[in-house]
């Protein structure tokens, strides 16, 4: 298999699609693609990229390609078993999935106003209400999983899962942005950060070289 991401400072989606890789235990390849780099035009037309009109991230397993981060979820789930990515109960499952499902389609105030920067560190920062309800919001929904079925570990469900997968760029922002989050929160992103692929993933975003000024500016 190989993995196309962009930048790992800043391309939330491709950390999902890579932890989804890293958690399916199965060997990848991963290609970088700098974003909006003098390249980024012609490379988004490539072969590798054109099945998903130029987006990261795409996973290419033969002939098959999975564009998506939910999709690369459910496809490696189907590979490796579905018990590596979801808890087995069927409550803890459902609302898992309902969780994934609303980061994928959700939380856009937060999003623009905390582009992920790994690197970055933001004080500070005035935050409008929107903003604060999407925070509200992730922190209510971490709450309730962590309270419910978070009894096995450190993480959303006891034991990494996809939905520590698809909440991993949230932490990453909540620590560029300085939000502050109540003990159990804190708790939950440490375990997040000093997970071992989320290391590796911040070492290699430290020493990358590329730099997209739009996401370096301090949000006003």
């Amino acid at each position: 298999m190989k993995l196309i991401i962009g930048n790992k400072n800043y391309s939330s989606w491709s950390l999902r699609g890579w932890l989804a890789c890293k958690q399916s235990g199965l060997h990848f390849d991963e290609i970088t693609v700098p974003l909006y780099g003098d390249e980024w035009d012609s490379q988004r037309a490539s072969n590798d990229l054109a099945p998903s009109h130029g987006k990261v991230p795409i996973l290419w397993d033969g002939d098959a390609v999975v564009w998506d981060s939910m999709a690369i979820v459910e496809y490696l789930a189907d590979k490796v078993g579905r018990d590596r990515f979801w808890p087995k109960a069927d409550d803890a499952r459902a609302m898992a999935r309902s969780m994934v499902a609303e980061m994928h389609s959700s939380f856009f105030a937060l999003r623009r106003a905390c582009p992920m920067n790994v690197r970055m560190r933001v004080e500070g920062v005035t935050l409008g209400d929107d903003v604060r309800a999407d925070i509200v919001r992730v922190l209510t929904l971490w709450a309730e999983a962590r309270a419910r079925f978070g009894g096995g570990g450190p993480f959303l469900f006891g034991t990494f899962s996809a939905a520590d997968v698809f909440y991993a760029p949230i932490v990453s922002r909540f620590l560029t942005y300085g939000i502050g989050v109540p003990g159990f929160a804190q708790a939950y992103m440490q375990a997040v950060w000093e997970h071992e692929w989320m290391q590796q993933w911040i070492h290699a975003a430290q020493t990358e070289e590329w730099v997209i000024e739009q996401f370096e500016a301090p949000v006003k």
